[in-house]
């Protein structure tokens, strides 16, 4: 059966547009698996200052005052010095994964929930996971080491 010049060009338009909608959700999905700014603004890993849990050991609330842009995402710090030492070299200091659960990576899962307190610097690397009590501060997590590691944030 012979298609006609209006069908052929409404299939064309048809695949056309259907590949313009997935190149927009692969766009959109990697744009959002960058830096995780949970639900609601752009503020990175809930506003707590990435530098902070290396210097001091604990989770401190950054202040939106005291913020540096980097990939697209604002992260605040405690302090200026904090700020000027993240500034410096960013990569050192951001949470693998962009800051996503490594629990959830560890079972091929990406999610936004993340508990600040819960967390773990492993070979000079931080990891943020979702739940405090699920995290013991004796254990070792189980990191995604069967998944495809994804290229360090920042270098892509």
């Amino acid at each position: 059966m012979m298609m006609t010049r209006s069908a052929t060009a409404g299939c064309l338009f048809a695949a056309v547009t259907t590949i313009a909608l997935l190149s927009a959700d692969s766009a959109a999905a990697e744009e959002r698996t960058s830096v995780n700014t949970g639900y609601f603004g752009n503020v990175a890993i809930l506003g707590y200052d990435p530098v902070a849990y290396f210097t001091d050991g604990r989770a401190v609330q950054g202040s939106p005052e005291i913020s540096q842009s980097w990939l697209g995402a604002t992260w605040h710090f405690a302090s200026t010095q904090h700020r000027d030492t993240f500034t410096a070299n960013p990569i050192s200091y951001a949470p693998q994964y962009g800051g996503f659960c490594a629990g959830s990576m560890s079972v091929g899962l990406v999610t936004d929930n993340i508990d600040p307190n819960s967390w773990r610097i492993i070979d000079g690397k931080l990891y943020l996971f979702g739940e405090a009590q699920a995290l013991s501060r004796t254990s070792t997590p189980r990191l995604p080491r069967s998944l495809p590691m994804p290229k360090p944030i920042g270098l892509r």
